[in-house]
């Protein structure tokens, strides 16, 4: 999962980290080519062009080149203040100007990344002057890439640029890039659950859905688990003796057969994978999880829903840390003028899903990292949530014109709501799953001072006991009903 930080992203002020102003040294930079359509504003006010009506961001009609600087650099914890600065130096040599004051804010509390927020703290300007040329300087955690496409992260970024949806990228560098500072306010599990924030968040995550294309590709697979080739594809055995797939990418990417990769299902056959299998109990676990898979897949990838082949450009983490409550001056395109508005940070995950996935997801996260289940949403939440999503969602989605040249849509959206609701319910179960599988892994790998392996088993207990209503199982050994599925089962 991604950062979360333990304040307010616009408090700049608070908890900061002195970088003294010198040892600028120089730093070779080189660029990335992104062929991009472009005519979207950032959120920040990175404008290359103007908004087109309710919230879906225009694109220029020409397409255009956008070199992303590269600089070879890493990031460093150990020397954090120095490696930062270099970085932000190299990607702003301006701010080594004698009247500069560079300012480093740390966000904590999460459980990947390390994120910071860097400030020129120059004499005679406002906080708001000060915060619109901050610089979010992202570095990935320690060995994410055997879980993290990164090169599929920065195409997510780039995409979400075109659609307004997203902070300008600045640069990439080694373990990390920078990017545009959005003002605003980060969520914690108790505001995430108020009303007007998340329907707010439904409305947002509405326009994702319906708004931006899915990308076709190959699930990324790590040089460290192509080390483990054939040991892995020995797990894909048939009936006789011969594996089912000579590479890695064959056997992840036939996870889901009929679906375009990658995709959320191949996204967690990665990572089964990945998983370690040193020990009888490790190889065992593994196993149990594998043909867990494979019956989610037959259960539920053939079930339709919306999009393209019932697939979403998904976020797949919205929890509280990456939702940003936006102030009302943002020049940003709103889809409702009146009501609240967000936007959404880190797309490390975002990959093809089901819709009904990325809801259930973000509804598994109004417990936050505690995972209490005694605030998840309740019903009536539940619908007020999938109403707001499916009223936006369709509106933005493109109309048809009949005979007589009137615009007309042909979807029932009550009855639209109530198939999105029986979907998020026959989901609630899987994020559980998914995340259980990350934090066994996280745990062999992070050096983040988090409990995963704790983590990993209250996450595979969540999808284990929505198997166990599923089946029936629970109720007929008499056992009593779990605390989260008696919450999801609660009215209001």
């Amino acid at each position: 999962m991604i950062q979360q930080p333990h304040h307010h992203l616009s408090n700049g002020h608070n908890g900061h980290e002195h970088v003294d102003d010198h040892n600028h040294q120089t730093i070779s930079i080189a660029t990335t080519k992104t062929t991009a359509t472009y005519g979207s504003h950032g959120l920040n006010g990175s404008t290359t062009g103007k908004s087109n009506g309710a919230g879906s961001a225009a694109i220029a009609s020409q397409p255009s080149q956008r070199f992303i600087p590269f600089i070879d650099q890493s990031y460093t914890n150990n020397d954090s203040d120095a490696s930062a600065r270099s970085l932000i130096l190299a990607l702003r040599p301006d701010w080594a100007s004698s009247d500069s004051h560079i300012d480093f804010v740390r966000f904590t509390d999460g459980i990947t990344n390390t994120l910071l927020k860097a400030v020129n703290r120059r004499a005679g300007l406002s906080k708001d002057e000060i915060d619109r040329e901050a610089i979010l300087l992202r570095a990935y955690g320690h060995g994410t890439d055997l879980i993290i496409d990164r090169a599929r992260e920065t195409q997510n970024h780039e995409l979400l640029m075109q659609h307004g949806l997203a902070p300008e990228l600045l640069a990439r560098f080694n373990n990390g890039m920078m990017y545009r500072f959005i003002r605003g306010g980060v969520t914690d599990p108790e505001r995430l659950r108020k009303r007007e924030i998340y329907l707010a968040v439904a409305r947002r995550l509405a326009q994702w859905h319906a708004t931006v294309p899915c990308l076709p590709g190959k699930t990324h697979v790590s040089e460290k688990m192509e080390d483990h080739a054939a040991e892995i594809l020995a797990q894909t055995t048939s009936g006789s003796d011969e594996t089912l797939f000579k590479t890695l990418q064959q056997a992840i990417d036939a996870a889901c057969p009929g679906k375009q990769s990658p995709n959320i299902w191949t996204v967690m056959q990665k990572w089964i994978f990945a998983l370690p299998t040193d020990t009888p109990a490790q190889r065992e676990r593994q196993a149990l999880l594998q043909g867990e898979l494979k019956k989610l897949v037959a259960e539920l990838a053939p079930r339709p829903g919306l999009g393209k082949d019932s697939l979403v450009f998904a976020h797949c983490d919205l929890l509280c840390g990456n939702v940003i409550v936006l102030p009302e001056s943002d020049d940003i395109s709103r889809l409702d003028e009146a009501a609240e508005c967000v936007t959404f940070i880190d797309y490390e995950y975002a990959v093809p899903s089901p819709a009904a996935f990325d809801i259930a997801n973000h509804f598994a996260e109004w417990g936050g990292f505690d995972c209490d289940f005694t605030v998840l949403p309740t019903k009536s939440q539940r619908h007020d949530f999938i109403a707001e999503y499916t009223r936006t969602y369709f509106s933005l989605l493109p109309t048809t014109t009949c005979l007589e040249g009137s615009l007309e849509t042909a979807h029932d959206i009550d009855a639209e709501i109530q198939k999105l609701e029986v979907e998020v319910d026959v989901y609630r179960g899987v994020p559980g799953f998914y995340w259980g599988i990350w934090a066994l892994i996280q745990a062999t790998i992070s050096q983040i001072d988090f409990d995963y392996a704790s983590y990993a088993e209250v996450r595979l207990g969540e999808y284990w006991d929505w198997r166990a209503e599923l089946d029936g199982s629970r109720q007929a050994q008499g056992k009593k009903m779990p605390v989260r599925e008696q919450r999801w089962s609660q009215q209001s």
